[in-house]
C-alpha cells in the first residue's frame, strides 16, 4: 500500500533542492542497509519463495515447526534450503502431507477449538477445514488418485479408528472397529491397501488392510512398539519406526512384512519416516543434536545429512511425491 506523505514546511528553491538531495541520499543508504541487514518478513518470504523449486520440477519437503512460537506448516527444498512458512494461526498446525500431484497439502489443526483435518494449496492459500465433528481428527494421508483421504479419529468412542473420506470432506466412513486404538493410516501407491498401526494385540504393531477396511493382516510381531508406517513409492516396501533396539529407530521391511532391516542407528530418538519420490532416500526426525531436527538418509543407510538447524523443533517431514 502507498503511504501518505507528511506535509513539509516551506523552503526556498535552492534550499529545497539541497534538502531533497540530502534526503534522497539518506533514504538510499538507509534502504540499502535495511535490505542487507534487516529484510522485512514479507520481502524475506518473497525472496525465499522465488528460490523454492516446485513440487513438479524439483523435490520439496513440507514439515511443521514451532520456530515462530507455535506449531506452523513450512516448506523447504529437499536440501534444507529456503524454508518458508505456509500457515499463520494462533493455534497449532501440524502433520502436513502432500497430495500426490503436489498441488495441495492436508494438515491437522486445533484452530477451531478441537483437532480437525484441513487442506490448502501448496503455497498456503485457500485453507479450509474438511472435518468438523467433536473429537480429534488427525494423521491425514492422501490416496494416490487425489480423490480420497484416510485419517484417524476418536469421534465415535474413546479409541482412535481409521476413517476415509473424499477430499471435499464428504462421504466420511469408518474402516476399523476395535476397542483399542488404530492409528496413522498410510495409503499404498496403487490405492488398494492402507497400512496402519494398532494396539489390538497388546502393543503397537503394523497392519495392512484393503482400502475398504476388509482383510486386515498383521505385518510385525515384536514386544516393542512398531508404528507410523509409510509406503515406498513403488509399493514394495514399508518404512516404520520401532523401539525394538531400546530406542526409536527407522526400519524398512517388504510390504508383506519380510526382510526387515534397520535403517538408522544412533542413541537418539528417530521417527517420522518419509520416502523420497524415487524411493532412494528417507527423510526422518532425530533429536540427536539436543532438539528435533529433520535429516535425510540413503535407503542403504549411507549419506545421512541434517537438513534443518533450528533451536525449535522441526518435525513431521513429508516429501512431495512427484518430484526428483
Amino acid at each position: 500500500m502507498r503511504r501518505a506523505r507528511l506535509p513539509r514546511p516551506h523552503l526556498s528553491r535552492v534550499a529545497l533542492s539541497v534538502a531533497i538531495l540530502v534526503i534522497g541520499l539518506i533514504v538510499l543508504v538507509g534502504s540499502m542497509s535495511v535490505w542487507k541487514e534487516n529484510e522485512s518478513g514479507t520481502d524475506k518470504e518473497r525472496a525465499r519463495s522465488s528460490h523454492l523449486r516446485s513440487p513438479v520440477d524439483g523435490a520439496l519437503i513440507v514439515f511443521s515447526s514451532d520456530r515462530d512460537g507455535d506449531s506452523e506448516i513450512y516448506v523447504m527444498n529437499s536440501d534444507g534450503t529456503n524454508a518458508i512458512r505456509l500457515t499463520n494461526s494462533e493455534a497449532d498446525d501440524g502433520v502436513p502431507t502432500w497430495s500426490p500431484d503436489g498441488s495441495r497439502i492436508a494438515f491437522e489443526s486445533d484452530r477451531d477449538g478441537d483437532w480437525d483435518i484441513y487442506i490448502m494449496n501448496s503455497d498456503g492459500s485457500k485453507q479450509q477445514v474438511i472435518t468438523d465433528v467433536a473429537g480429534r481428527d488427525a494423521e491425514a494421508d492422501w490416496a494416490w488418485d487425489t480423490r480420497s483421504i484416510a485419517f484417524e479419529s476418536d469421534r465415535d468412542d474413546s479409541a482412535f479408528e481409521i476413517y476415509r473420506m473424499e477430499t471435499s470432506g464428504a462421504g466420511q466412513k469408518r474402516l476399523t472397529n476395535n476397542s483399542v486404538g488404530d492409528f496413522a493410516p498410510a495409503w499404498s501407491p496403487d490405492g488398494t491397501r492402507i497400512a496402519f498401526e494398532s494396539d489390538r494385540d497388546g502393543n503397537s504393531e503394523i497392519y495392512v488392510m484393503n482400502a475398504d477396511g476388509t482383510n486386515e493382516i498383521r505385518l510385525t510381531k515384536h514386544p516393542a512398539r512398531d508404528s507410523a508406517p509409510t509406503w515406498s513409492p513403488d509399493g514394495t516396501q514399508i518404512a516404520f519406526e520401532s523401539d525394538r533396539d531400546l530406542n526409536s529407530e527407522i526400519f524398512v521391511m517388504n510390504a508383506d512384512g519380510t526382510d526387515l532391516a534397520r535403517l538408522t542407528s544412533s542413541a537418539a530418538h528417530e521417527s517420522a519416516a518419509s520416502w523420497s519420490p524415487l524411493g532412494t532416500k528417507v527423510a526422518f526426525v532425530s533429536d540427536r543434536d539436543d532438539n528435533a531436527e529433520i535429516y535425510v538418509i540413503n535407503i542403504d543407510g549411507t549419506g545421512e545429512t541434517r537438513l534443518t538447524m533450528n533451536r525449535a523443533a522441526d518435525v513431521d517431514p513429508g516429501w512431495s511425491r512427484n518430484s526428483a
